[in-house]
């Protein structure tokens, strides 16, 4: 059990008389390397088509490639990590990640940058979840693990900003190639701090089953849903490929969950869902990852085609949004253990809600300062108490054998928000501006289609708010 009064870690997890916070900065900087890795490559997607000579549709793998592998093997590696030891899939998610990210820094084919980032995703699966279940495993004081959580959380809202800044920073001082090599030293990092801090995962002797048909039905499903929705975007929703991969992800999880029905070692235990705090932590997850993923592409495009931005002028733009997540996150850290989870989440979704109408304001010819940089504010103010508390909601009361379970399934929740969020979002946009093409100038059309977009992300915002309404008024119990 940890030691109130100092603060140290139990002796399973890392060394003894580590303080704890060794635990929580590894599980940070974990988690901020594999959220910056799925945004950083965005602003670099043109110099590397133009270098490699890839094609359109390599162009797209680039980002699908990652995101697919990283959502499909999400609940198969948090799972692994329950049954062979957390320190084993974080060790092995390290390796894998440096690798692939040195591999695909030093590509000079197209098909070497695929795999490279296949593999990325393949270790970010494994570091993701792992990086919060080391948190969970090591923290029994409440408020400790609330406020470790927070940042954790915090991290990730951080490095999706990040990453549009640094991918714009790198490519246009140095090359593509060092948004691939800007991962290994991190990478290496957490790898040398596993290795030295973290102990040995103990073997009890008893013989551990992963259920493997669940891990095939859901990875496969996953991966298929991620694919399905990440192809929308620029095939549309009639493409054979798209329907036939969201027709396929819907029987595959339709099966996955008879699977764990029945199973004796289920990959996800479906008693899970029983706790309220999970089941309406995971779908506000989910809305989160509507608003966050696709609500930043579209800002980054509304910066760019309405505003004219550059791409690193577009970085810059959304740092005061970041910079609102961060504080507000901090300040919702020390609230938390005061006022609940509750009350964090009833307030973050109106004022995320209420940030989004105002984006629907924004004009074709904005100023920044006085169009642009309110309803930005206002928004990042909500994400940033809506963030830390959906995270918390999501993992409380989960039995300490089913952390790894609870920890890939709010991941992997986030992944698909996002995936669906960028496909109806864009489709939304893009619908609306053909709409309103013929009777208005290109510019003005354009705005309309980020108007409607908005609007229907400030519409899945306040459902989210009304679901939290039904959690009980602590926030913590099941």
């Amino acid at each position: 059990m940890l030691d109130s009064r100092t603060g140290l870690a139990p002796r399973g997890v890392v060394r003894p008389h580590l303080p704890l916070g060794v635990v929580v900065a590894i599980s940070c900087l974990a988690q901020f390397t594999v959220v910056l890795d799925a945004t950083i490559v965005t602003l670099a997607l043109p110099d590397m088509r133009a270098s490699l000579d890839m094609s359109a549709s390599q162009q797209q793998w680039v980002v699908s490639g990652y995101l697919i592998a990283f959502g499909g093997f999400l609940l198969l590696a948090a799972r692994a990590g329950d049954l062979f030891g957390y320190r084993r899939v974080f060790l092995a998610g390290a390796v894998i990640f440096t690798l692939a990210s040195l591999a695909g820094g030093l590509a000079t084919s197209p098909w070497m940058l695929l795999v490279a980032r296949v593999f990325q995703g393949l270790g970010a699966a494994a570091l993701s979840p792992t990086s919060l279940n080391l948190i969970t495993a090591s923290h029994s004081d409440e408020d400790r693990r609330e406020r470790a959580v927070t940042l954790w959380s915090l991290m990730g809202a951080l490095s999706s900003v990040a990453g549009l800044i640094l991918g714009g920073v790198l490519t246009a001082g140095l090359s593509w190639h060092w948004v691939m090599f800007v991962n290994v030293p991190p990478g290496l990092i957490l790898l040398v701090a596993g290795l030295l801090w973290l102990l040995p995962d103990r073997d009890t002797g008893e013989r551990r089953r992963l259920d493997l048909p669940g891990a095939l039905t859901a990875t496969l499903g996953i991966g298929a849903l991620t694919y399905g929705f990440s192809e929308v975007a620029t095939d549309g929703w009639t493409e054979t490929n798209v329907l036939v991969a969201l027709i396929a992800a819907a029987v595959l999880l339709i099966g996955f969950v008879a699977v764990e029905a029945k199973s004796r070692h289920p990959l996800i235990p479906l008693t899970i869902f029983r706790l309220r705090t999970v089941s309406i932590g995971n779908f506000l997850i989910f809305c989160m990852g509507v608003t966050m993923t696709a609500g930043m592409v579209l800002l980054s495009l509304y910066f760019q085609e309405a505003l004219d931005y550059d791409p690193f002028t577009t970085g810059l733009s959304l740092l005061p949004m970041s910079a609102i997540v961060i504080a507000g996150g901090l300040g919702a850290r020390q609230l938390l253990p005061r006022v609940g989870t509750r009350p964090l989440l009833l307030a973050g979704g109106l004022v995320t809600t209420v940030g989004l109408l105002w984006m629907t304001r924004m004009p074709a010819e904005p100023a920044y300062l006085t169009h642009v940089l309110g309803p930005t504010l206002v928004t990042g103010l909500g994400m940033s108490l809506l963030l830390p508390a959906a995270t918390v909601t999501s993992t409380t009361g989960v039995a300490p054998g089913d952390d790894g379970a609870a920890s890939g399934l709010l991941n992997t929740s986030r992944q698909i928000g996002g995936a669906v969020g960028l496909a109806v979002l864009v489709t939304i946009a893009t619908t609306t501006t053909e709409r309103a093409l013929p009777d208005t100038t290109p510019v003005e059309a354009i705005v309309d289609g980020f108007h409607a977009a908005f609007l229907v992300n400030a519409a899945v915002m306040l459902a989210a708010t009304l679901v939290a309404l039904a959690l009980p008024r602590s926030g913590r119990q099941s």
